[in-house]
């Protein structure tokens, strides 16, 4: 970089300590580097410069009173990152590991990944360091109550609209919607991934699953192959991964793999979907369970071995940087031709740059796995309707998303000179909408 590094620089300096956001920052300011020469404009208005900047950051105090009486403090977060085109949209994650760090990667992350849905939504994210795991509906149902009493106070239909995330599923938004409600003495549609008797959205479950093939089939068909008679391996157990096996298997793939933060097993047969199904979305049971029933699947207690295993494609829907070096040099030695991130920064830098090297198609997280948020939108579209579309038409609607996404990202590419290149693609697609909207809009004194 010559015309960012100085931006990059001040980033880490007004950020110690915060890695997370550092390495995405990093690869998105090296993707803008040509942008910058072409636009002097938006350098001298210092688009750039308030691009990395957060409006907003917000960290508070959750106390909450566990079964056994005694108050338990955990701190909740919320950064609005960037409401040029629309109000901040982003998950509510809820892991040990949330810090400010992981929410402002996911946040910046998100900027990119909503405007290139091509819906009106700006980037956003929050959580806390709870962990859900292991609590009691009754804890889980206070700790919620607490974090919202806060949140509320800075979310709105028309300012922020958060979702769920990893650790905030359906139980969690549900209690959080009902103290939000609670509060404000309104039915808006002001958090995304409700019940669908009160205001979700059908596939929305789905969506993120479904839209990382969808984005997958586009970018490998324009490479001459599909899912259709392909070997895939996925990591991960939680939905993403669930509705990502479900739709590659429709699509003629072989999923053979999943994993959760134990382990993971291989099943040569192709994993069983109503088994996995059953154990993770109704006994909420671990991954090893499954070779329990499937004397041919085998189970190894680590996690990150899943990628030693020969695939044709690679669907990593766990967390952020399970994919190192070490992975990617081994996916490409058993002859993966693709990889697409259906997690958010699944992959760190060195992997990225092995799948460049080795021609394997990437799909990166901000454009792969936008299924969900895309959908998310659609859910606050039809809440400002007063309506709800089937799952047919989300899932339409959703798919023509995914595809122009691909579109718009290989577009780009080819206009900036790195034909093929998704990730460089899809990082200056998403920040031209942006860019332009902030620098039309002034500068805020």
């Amino acid at each position: 970089m010559k015309i960012l590094q100085q931006v990059f620089e001040q980033v880490k300096t007004r950020n110690p300590g915060e890695p997370e956001f550092h390495q995405a920052v990093m690869e998105v300011l090296e993707s803008l580097e040509p942008v910058a020469e072409r636009n002097p404009e938006w350098v001298a208005a210092g688009v750039f410069d308030r691009f990395v900047e957060p409006e907003r950051q917000i960290l508070f105090r959750v106390s909450w009173v566990d079964d056994q009486g005694k108050v338990q403090v955990n701190r909740g977060f919320r950064v609005q990152f960037n409401s040029a085109i629309g109000p901040y949209k982003g998950g509510l994650r809820l892991h040990p590991s949330v810090n400010l760090s992981i929410i402002k990667f996911l946040g910046f992350e998100q900027i990119l990944k909503n405007s290139q849905t091509g819906l009106p939504i700006g980037g956003g994210k929050g959580g806390s360091d709870f962990n859900p795991r292991g609590k009691s509906d009754g804890e889980v149902m206070r700790f919620c109550q607490s974090f919202m009493t806060e949140l509320a106070r800075h979310i709105g239909p028309d300012t922020d609209v958060p979702a769920g995330d990893i650790g905030t599923g359906a139980r969690e938004i549900g209690y959080m919607y009902g103290q939000y409600k609670r509060l404000t003495n309104s039915f808006t549609g002001v958090l995304t991934g409700k019940g669908l008797t009160w205001g979700g959205s059908l596939a929305r479950t789905e969506a993120t699953g479904y839209g990382l093939c969808y984005f997958m089939e586009e970018a490998m068909q324009s490479h001459g192959f599909g899912f259709q008679g392909s070997t895939v391996a996925i990591s991960g157990s939680g939905n993403v991964a669930i509705f990502a096996t479900e739709k590659a298997t429709e699509m003629g793939g072989k999923v053979v793999t999943a994993s959760d933060s134990d382990g993971y097993v291989y099943d040569p047969d192709g994993i069983d979907l109503a088994l996995l199904k059953s154990i993770k979305l109704v006994k909420k049971g671990r991954i090893k369970e499954y070779v329990d029933q499937k004397p041919n699947a085998r189970y190894e207690a680590d996690c990150s071995k899943v990628w030693s295993v020969a695939c044709d494609i690679a669907l990593p829907c766990a967390t952020q940087n399970e994919i190192d070096a070490a992975s990617a040099a081994m996916l490409a030695k058993n002859g993966c031709k693709a990889v697409g991130e259906g997690a958010n920064m699944p992959s760190t830098p060195e992997a990225i740059e092995l799948y460049l090297k080795n021609g394997i198609v990437y799909g990166p997280a901000k454009a792969a796995n936008a299924g969900g948020v895309a959908t998310s939108a659609l859910e606050m579209s039809q809440n400002s309707m007063r309506y709800s579309w089937s799952f047919e038409e989300v899932d339409t609607k959703l798919k023509g998303i995914m595809v122009g996404i691909h579109t718009a990202a290989a577009n780009a590419a080819a206009e900036y000179g790195q034909p093929g290149n998704l990730m460089f693609g899809a990082n200056i697609a998403g920040f031209l909408k942006v860019a332009r909207a902030m620098y039309e809009q002034g500068v805020a004194y």
